[in-house]
């Protein structure tokens, strides 16, 4: 058996058996979530939302032409939309790519509060010196805040890779923003601070107690989460009440609150792992360049988002009490996070509600 078929099929047993199911409300009182166990969400007619049908039908009509394989949105937490494309369906996972790096800060900042760790304290802390190839004054300058908001100072030219022998000093920690894997060392020092594999920690924390499922994976350089799309837009509700669910604080909301935020001022438009939107300028990965403007020009400014290759989304629109999710193939073009696609996409989700 092929390995990517073996992986699929691992990742689908960990995926729901039983068909999604919903209770249809007319409009919202209050926030909902949706229970830990068992496949009922609550759903909103678009109707009384005074969307528009003809857009609606545009919407999803662009999406699968454009290789997506599920399309979600939430209001309030209910399911105003819900589609599937291309054979996908509500039991099938798929994997984040760079969308999950939002994982990883939010279980960062679970850590945290726990007080086993200190993100403002050196990353050599935690894991030892030597995790780079970079002069030992310069690795001692890089925090885990660092890895968070993308201004480790180390080498991206070099690649990917996350081995020492990678990691080689580029600029002084802080003062360079660079798009790197490098993040996934903050996996390294959740497990050593934790006493637990990084995997175990986050189910616990994590996964578990806001009903998603799905696991990671290694690919050598990196750690890529895989779930359900429903699961992902459990992700997205949970941040989106500032980490928490239901009455139970999962992550500190002073946190997320940062972690939504510009974490620097060489790349306004990243907080810790997420992509923010209308701000003055932005950065994107593999180049140095600076662009004026907001990322989505489309999209409400408020939006923050986490991006994956090929277009993996999860758009959060506080301003629209909006969740939203697609998951799928490259739009066009395979790229690292942000694509054109972005762009056009948010001109026909925001017909929906523009007359």
């Amino acid at each position: 058996m092929k390995p990517f078929a073996l992986l699929f099929l691992i990742l689908l047993s960990f995926s729901c058996s039983s068909s999604e199911e919903t209770i249809t409300q007319e409009s919202p009182k209050t926030l909902y979530f949706p229970p830990l166990t068992g496949n009922d969400w609550e759903t909103l007619n678009p109707a009384s939302l005074n969307w528009n049908q003809t857009a609606i039908d545009t919407l999803l009509n662009y999406l699968e032409l454009k290789h997506s394989k599920s399309f979600i949105i939430l209001v309030d937490g209910r399911i105003a939309i819900e589609k599937y494309f291309n054979g996908h369906t509500a039991t099938t996972p798929h994997y984040w790519a760079s969308a999950g790096k939002t994982l990883t800060a939010t279980v960062t900042g679970i850590t945290e509060q726990e007080v086993l760790i200190n993100t403002n304290n050196k990353v050599s802390d935690y894991i030892g010196t030597g995790w780079t190839t970079a002069p030992l004054a310069k690795e001692n300058l890089i925090t885990c805040k660092n890895l968070l908001s993308m201004t480790s100072g180390l080498d991206d030219s070099l690649g990917d890779g996350t081995s020492p022998a990678v990691l080689q000093y580029k600029a002084d920690a802080g003062t360079r923003w660079a798009y790197h894997n490098v993040y996934v060392k903050l996996q390294d020092v959740v497990a050593a601070a934790s006493g637990q594999s990084w995997e175990t920690y986050f189910n616990t924390r994590l996964r578990d107690r806001i009903g998603m499922t799905g696991i990671w994976f290694d690919l050598g350089d990196n750690s890529v989460y895989s779930s359900t799309t429903r699961s992902m837009a459990r992700f997205g509700l949970l941040i989106a009440n500032k980490g928490k669910w239901n009455d139970t604080q999962i992550v500190n909301e002073n946190y997320i609150t940062t972690a939504t935020s510009p974490s620097q001022s060489i790349n306004p438009a990243y907080g810790y792992l997420w992509w923010l939107n209308g701000q003055s300028s932005y950065h994107l990965p593999q180049t140095q360049l600076q662009f004026p403007g907001s990322l989505v020009p489309n999209a409400p400014n408020d939006m923050f988002m986490a991006l994956g290759k090929n277009d993996q989304k999860i758009y959060i629109v506080p301003s629209k009490k909006m969740v939203i999710i697609r998951m799928g193939d490259a739009a066009d073009a395979a790229n690292f996070a942000l694509s054109n696609f972005d762009n056009e996409l948010w001109k026909r989700i925001r017909s929906l509600y523009e007359k």
